[in-house]
């Protein structure tokens, strides 16, 4: 009863601070990140207009709207008000499991006291690295990867494309990411939306019909011309399982011999095998991984 509690505790005050962002554009004298969310897209979908790198690709392209929807209801009405309950029953169990071996609180690298920007930067590295990891194991079993295909489905790269997935999936990122770094590292969460503000922008140039790659820094951050290998339709011998797995960094594909850049990719084809088939609606695909695979 407990947690049948702190469900519906978290998931009624999440829903409530949802909706005050939606009334209250600069709660806490900031822009808030709904409306962070819209400028933040209008102005990378800007960028793609203005610069296209796959120039005869529609401006309003295929799944342009079904990724919008995904955009809005992965980043707010489920990750808000749904999620928020399921981070903290993890965070509950996670506290309660190690105090049963004898934890008795306090972190196994407590950087709370850093100043707030080296707190920053440890954790978008390590966050970034934690998700690396993830990321693979999303490709490598087959189980998980049912879930992941919704990501690959897309055919026609673009902006918004980049949170088009299945909500399941937070399942295997977040308390990996937020639950066990906060109980390692000690974390003080004042600035980190900062952090996720960031992972945003990339994740939607990444994704972004421009054709970048950021010169030396390549080899730090993930980009575009990178990031469409990433979704090839044709996987290579050498990498069955997919690469260029990073998130926001590029340097652990350098690092883990994962990457793969043979030539500009911008026209290649993307998804996977037989994608042209695959559900194409939103709860559609929400159920496909459910569904037997002939």
């Amino acid at each position: 009863m407990d947690y049948i509690d702190l469900i519906v505790q978290s998931s009624t005050g999440a829903a409530k601070g949802l909706w005050r962002l939606i009334l209250n554009p600069f709660l806490g004298g900031k822009l808030n990140m709904f409306y962070f969310l819209i400028l933040l897209s209008l102005f990378v979908w800007i960028l793609e207009i203005a610069l296209p790198w796959r120039k005869n690709q529609n401006k309003v392209r295929k799944d342009f709207w079904l990724d919008t929807f995904y955009m809005f209801f992965n980043f707010f009405l489920y990750r808000v008000v749904f999620f928020a309950a399921f981070v903290k029953i993890v965070y509950s169990f996670f506290s309660y499991g190690l105090e049963s071996v004898g934890y008795a609180g306090g972190h196994l690298l407590d950087v709370s006291e850093m100043h707030w920007l080296i707190q920053m930067i440890i954790f978008f590295i390590v966050a970034d690295l934690v998700q690396w990891g993830v990321h693979v194991i999303l490709h490598r079993v087959p189980f998980f990867w049912k879930f992941h295909k919704v990501h690959h489905s897309v055919e026609e790269m673009g902006f918004a494309a980049h949170l088009r997935y299945h909500f399941l999936e937070t399942f295997a990122y977040e308390p990996v990411k937020y639950v066990t770094l906060s109980l390692i590292f000690g974390f003080s969460m004042e600035n980190i939306f900062y952090v996720y503000y960031i992972t945003v922008l990339i994740g939607h140039l990444n994704h972004a019909n421009i054709g970048w790659d950021y010169g030396p820094l390549k080899y730090i951050f993930n980009n575009p011309k990178m990031h469409i290998w990433h979704h090839s339709k044709e996987l290579p011998d050498s990498h069955p399982y997919g690469m260029n797995f990073g998130i926001s960094l590029s340097v652990w594909d350098y690092i883990f011999k994962t990457k793969y850049i043979p030539y500009d990719g911008r026209d290649i084809d993307l998804g996977f095998e037989d994608v042209e088939n695959y559900p194409s609606g939103f709860f559609r695909q929400l159920i496909a991984p459910f569904k037997r695979e002939k």
